[in-house]
């Protein structure tokens, strides 16, 4: 995927087994982050970044919907142990992943294996990919500013 192109039309299954769609959002932009796992350190960092910046991002009419592997279940306790106020798609499938590209190739340890490219898609009112923050980009503890320096 690249800055242009449109999202898929169904996101995937929220933490509560609701399916998330691009439809939702008509008319709003709204930030969708791929991140590798629940209630791991980088993940946490970058997932309380963007909650401490809630209100900010809000100001600016973005919505935050974060991606990952992880189960719906997972995904509720990540939530409710810090206090996350978005939404949290589960992809153990790697579908949406796999079709925005962010499914691939990680060394850890000198060992190859497969996993989710920590990357965030700022998407405009129409659906549209308006930036793209790469894995080598991301910063997890200042994430949400690194958001804002580029909205504001």
């Amino acid at each position: 995927m690249k800055p242009g192109d449109h999202l898929p039309e169904v996101l995937g299954v929220d933490q509560n087994g609701n399916t998330v769609t691009t439809a939702q959002f008509a008319g709003a932009p709204f930030i969708l982050y791929f991140y590798p796992k629940d209630n791991t350190p980088g993940c946490t960092a970058e997932a309380c970044s963007l909650r401490d910046a809630g209100a900010e991002l809000a100001a600016l009419g973005y919505r935050v919907v974060g991606v990952s592997s992880d189960s719906e279940a997972s995904h509720r306790r990540f939530i409710e142990k810090n206090s996350l106020p978005f939404t949290l798609i589960s992809d153990p499938d790697h579908t949406l992943q796999e079709a925005m590209g962010v499914w691939g190739e990680k060394t850890m340890a000198g060992r190859k294996y497969m996993g989710t490219l920590r990357t965030t898609f700022l998407i405009g009112p129409d659906g549209t990919i308006t930036r793209i923050f790469t894995p080598k980009e991301i910063k997890t503890k200042i994430h949400a500013q690194q958001i804002l320096d580029v909205i504001k």
